[in-house]
C-alpha cells in the first residue's frame, strides 16, 4: 500500500505541475477592440443607482478622515 501510493504521487506531481503551468500559456482577450464600446454602457454597471454610491462612499472617506484608497482624487493634507 505505501510502494503505491509513492508511485501514484510520483506520476501525479508532475502531472499537476504540467496542468498548472499550462495556465501561463499566451491568454487571448475575450473581448475583442471593437466590442469594448458595449461594457461602456451604463446599462453594465454594477451599482444601480451611481448618485446613491457615490454619496456613500463621500460619507465613508468623510467617517474615516481620510481621503483616497477608493478611487477618490485628494491631496491628503486636506487643503484639495
Amino acid at each position: 500500500m505505501q510502494m503505491t501510493t509513492r508511485r501514484l504521487t510520483r506520476m501525479l506531481l508532475p502531472l499537476m505541475a504540467v496542468v498548472g503551468l499550462y495556465g501561463c500559456g499566451n491568454i487571448e482577450p475575450w473581448v475583442k477592440p471593437y466590442e469594448r464600446d458595449k461594457l461602456a454602457d451604463p446599462i453594465m454597471a454594477l451599482d444601480g443607482d451611481p448618485v446613491s454610491t457615490s454619496y456613500i462612499q463621500h460619507v465613508y472617506e468623510a467617517r474615516e478622515g481620510s481621503r483616497g484608497g477608493e478611487g477618490a482624487v485628494g491631496g491628503g493634507c486636506g487643503c484639495n
